[in-house]
């Protein structure tokens, strides 16, 4: 299993193969994606990359951290894991109308 590495301070305009080809210099790349809004498509500035060993990624962090990218300026490093996220039941508002309930 590779390393999944987080990049921030992507411009806009990139995409998963611009980010592909940019980690590929130091090392496999098996997964790029950038992330994007889901309602309209365009990019939040942030990504993942995963590569094929832990040393790729070390060496790909080492060098990429801090680096111009597009005339941004990249945040390189080890993905944290998830959180787990609570899911539905009203998205912790409340009862009614999601204003926390009738107020009387």
């Amino acid at each position: 299993m590779g390393s999944k590495i987080y990049v921030g301070g992507l411009p806009y305009s990139a995409t998963d193969q611009e980010l592909n080809d940019l980690f590929a210099t130091h090392g496999t790349v098996e997964s790029a994606r950038v992330i994007t809004d889901r309602f309209t498509g365009q990019s939040r500035g942030f990504g993942f990359v995963e590569m094929a060993s832990g040393e790729e990624a070390s060496a790909a962090i080492a060098a990429l951290n801090g680096t111009q990218f597009g005339g941004r300026t990249l945040t390189v490093n080890e993905a944290r894991p998830q959180e787990a996220r609570s899911g539905g039941e009203g998205r912790g508002r409340g009862g009614v109308g999601g204003r926390g309930g009738q107020r009387w």
